[in-house]
């Protein structure tokens, strides 16, 4: 295992999802942290750093896109990727202007995917 080992927060209210996530990341050489929302995942960010961010966009608390502002407004420059049931163009081209890298549908994708495409991305 290399001595420093990916962080990858994962902000996620579906608790089965949050943990399939966690576990196979972690089973991938991670170390994946989740929390349900937007709120939690800043408080987290002010302690540590992560390679990546996984952010679903509909939370309790503060959603993806006010998650995604307040990084923007705080500089944060870790890359995100959107994962969300939310399909519509319109939401897609929003967090992508507010500065997510990718952008998955969830029922489109499985985990393993995901999980391949953060490998490709981190390295």
């Amino acid at each position: 295992m290399p001595a420093t080992t990916k962080k990858i927060l994962i902000l996620e209210d579906e608790k089965p999802l949050a943990r399939a996530l966690e576990l196979k990341l972690n089973h991938a050489g991670f170390e994946a942290t989740s929390v349900p929302n937007g709120e939690e995942g800043l408080l987290l960010l002010e302690k540590e750093s992560f390679a990546f961010i996984l952010c679903d966009l509909v939370m309790p608390k503060m959603d993806g896109f006010a998650f995604l502002e307040r990084l923007k407004e705080r500089k944060i420059k870790t890359p995100v990727i959107v994962l969300t049931n939310l399909s519509q163009v319109e939401d897609e081209k929003r967090a992508r202007e507010l500065g997510a890298v990718d952008f998955f549908i969830k029922s489109n994708i499985p985990v393993s995917e995901i999980v391949d495409h953060i490998k490709q991305k981190v390295g």
